[in-house]
């Protein structure tokens, strides 16, 4: 019973680390060895279905490569075991031998691949309780979708001849994972059932928020693909959504450490597209992540300039800059073309294209400053919006 309860938070941690997974490499290596680890395992092996050529790559961390296995040759394929967890239930199959664990990797296409724990250290009449077996089941359905979308979306951007569903796709890949995060995060605090009735509409409501936010993100990807920009512009203050939008990029990607300095004053209101300033934004402070390596310190600092000429309205300036290693010599001419990336397992090469388009949109200008002088590191990006500009007959304006 004690190793029970030192267990079940143990898997509650790993299950919300699957969700900040920043790429298949880390999430193989939670499965493989930290899983084992928290449940006194004696290993887990991860064989991930490859359905161009019909067979399993095999991870192991006791193997020194990966190995590939077909379904229907005889060797060492899939590991006997006892026992099947499905949809948080344990089955036992005492005719398969062995006394490990087989979970399978469903996700929304099928079978993504097999996750097979190894038998206990310490004998137990049953591996896993109740409770463990539905957590189980939930990091292996958040592994499946997160291998699903990793697979999927490196099959189409590898594809030349999907280029256009390709640029689209990538495009809802990338800026979709923040509000994704947030909305399954939130449904599933509350099915816990463990909430007051209040926090149940606060959360309630933040999930209708950020469905309507994706949908409103798909219009303005299909913008993109068609060479429209159209805003949809309404009036704010700008220091409140300054300040709101730089506290959702630290709860929407997590091991970022957002810094605000807003020198803006509080009563300045401005008429503008919030969610194509929040996805520039956001695409910005992801690549930084990235860059840092899953966590580090983001600053965002804004400022107003007077406008050129006597009378003209002031303009927005904007800095966004972080502590990683900053932006490689061979990448800074092309670093806003589609497709340009550098150094990221991970990356389409596709933030920072739609971040200057929604920028440019807007009448202003988006470049990457020169590199700092020593000792000072990473990237730090300048963005110029004038606040005055006119609304043309293209654009819808709300109150």
């Amino acid at each position: 019973m004690k190793a029970s309860r030192t267990r079940t938070p143990a898997l509650r941690r790993l299950a919300e680390q699957v969700l900040e997974a920043p790429d298949v490499e880390d999430l193989t290596r939670i499965l493989t060895r930290s899983l084992p680890g928290a449940l006194g395992l004696d290993g887990a092996s991860l064989l991930l279905w490859d359905r161009n050529l019909d067979i399993f790559e095999g991870f192991s961390p006791h193997e020194t490569q990966n190995r590939q296995v077909r379904p229907d040759e005889p060797g060492p394929g899939v590991p006997p075991a006892r026992y099947l967890l499905s949809e948080g239930v344990l089955l036992e199959t005492p005719g398969r031998g062995g006394e490990g664990t087989l979970v399978p990797l469903m996700a929304r296409s099928g079978l993504v691949g097999m996750l097979v724990l190894g038998p206990q250290r310490r004998r137990r009449r049953t591996p896993f309780t109740p409770v463990e077996a539905r957590l189980l089941s939930v990091i292996a359905s958040r592994s499946a979708l997160a291998f699903e979308n990793h697979l999927y979306q490196k099959e189409l951007i590898a594809s030349e001849r999907m280029a256009a569903l390709g640029t689209m796709a990538g495009m809802l890949a990338h800026d979709f994972r923040g509000p994704m995060t947030v909305i399954r995060g939130y449904a599933e605090t509350l099915l816990e059932g463990r909430l007051a009735p209040e926090e149940i509409r606060a959360r309630a409501a933040t999930i209708v928020e950020n469905v309507d936010r994706l949908e409103r993100m798909t219009g303005e990807t299909l913008d993109f693909a068609r060479g429209s920009s159209r805003l949809v512009r309404r009036r704010v203050a700008l220091p409140f959504i300054l300040r709101d939008l730089a506290a959702g990029f630290q709860s929407e990607l997590p091991g970022l450490e957002v810094s605000t300095e807003i020198t803006v004053p509080d009563d300045t209101k401005v008429t503008l597209d919030v969610d194509k300033l929040r996805r520039a934004l956001g695409n910005i402070a992801a690549n930084a992540r990235d860059a840092m390596g899953g966590k580090g310190r983001l600053h965002l600092s804004a400022s107003l300039e007077p406008g050129e000429r006597d009378g003209a309205p002031p303009t927005l300036v904007l800095l966004v800059a972080d502590d990683g290693p900053g932006v490689a010599e061979e990448i800074r001419g092309r670093l806003f073309q589609p497709f340009a990336t550098h150094g990221k397992k991970k990356g389409t090469g596709l933030g920072l294209a739609v971040a200057r388009r929604f920028i440019e949109d807007h009448g202003g200008t988006l470049e990457l400053l020169a590199p700092p002088l020593p000792p000072a590191s990473g990237a730090c990006f300048r963005i110029t919006l004038p606040l005055g500009a006119p609304v043309r007959s293209r654009e819808v304006q709300r109150v």
